[in-house]
């Protein structure tokens, strides 16, 4: 059943409350209502009624133009913060892309492969949450992710950006077509939040940009 609207709920002065914006952020990464109502705990119903409430207060007519709506919260450090890695350590000041800053892989099991992972390959586990975990190897991330998909799937490359929508717009003016607007896919315990977006290449092989960005006043 929907979930009702609890008596004394805080207002927001945002356009979406922040159980909303999880919503909108899971349909951008290309989750669906299964996978959010299993990753957030709620019916599958509940996300039903959540996603019919987003698409009224943003008029939008469907999931795809949701998927592709660039809206941002308003307390995101986004639109406040800096990134992480400054492209002025690079060589090239021109260059787009800073680094490879992620490559993902499809796990049976995240346990058992985290543990080998760790024990035998020695690579230093940073942080995880739900079915995802992530390794360090080099400066190079590496994202573990169960699933019950085909392993034949091909690892996607994440390249790191200063600027996600900087890049993302200089990137649709070459003809790049993106399959989702940037979005939130993680905020950390020190406020530091986790953006990417997702594009093919001309073969249709997925590729990332993403972008770690934390509030001015934190420290490294």
């Amino acid at each position: 059943m929907p979930e009702t609207k609890k008596q004394g709920r805080p207002r927001h002065d945002d356009i979406l409350t922040p159980g909303e914006w999880r919503i909108v952020n899971a349909i951008r990464h290309g989750m669906t209502s299964r996978e959010i109502a299993r990753k957030r705990g709620i019916s599958i119903d509940a996300v039903k009624y959540h996603v019919t409430n987003i698409l009224q207060k943003l008029n939008l007519s469907n999931r795809k133009q949701l998927r592709n709506w660039a809206g941002i919260a308003r307390d995101s450090v986004l639109l406040t913060g800096e990134s992480i890695l400054n492209i002025k350590d690079t060589k090239d000041e021109k260059a787009l892309f800073i680094q490879i800053g992620q490559i993902s892989r499809n796990v049976k099991n995240i346990s058992v492969t985290c543990k080998w992972y760790v024990e035998v390959l020695g690579l230093k586990e940073l942080f995880s949450f739900g079915d995802m975990a992530f390794f360090e190897c080099q400066g190079v991330r590496i994202l573990l992710q169960e699933t019950e998909d085909d392993l034949s799937s091909e690892s996607i490359i994440y390249f790191q950006v200063e600027d996600i929508q900087a890049a993302c717009a200089k990137m649709k003016s070459s003809g790049v077509v993106f399959l989702n607007a940037p979005h939130k896919i993680h905020t950390h315990a020190n406020g530091t939040e986790e953006w990417m977006a997702f594009f093919n290449d001309p073969d249709e092989r997925p590729l990332a940009i993403m972008s770690r960005v934390q509030s001015k006043t934190a420290t490294t």
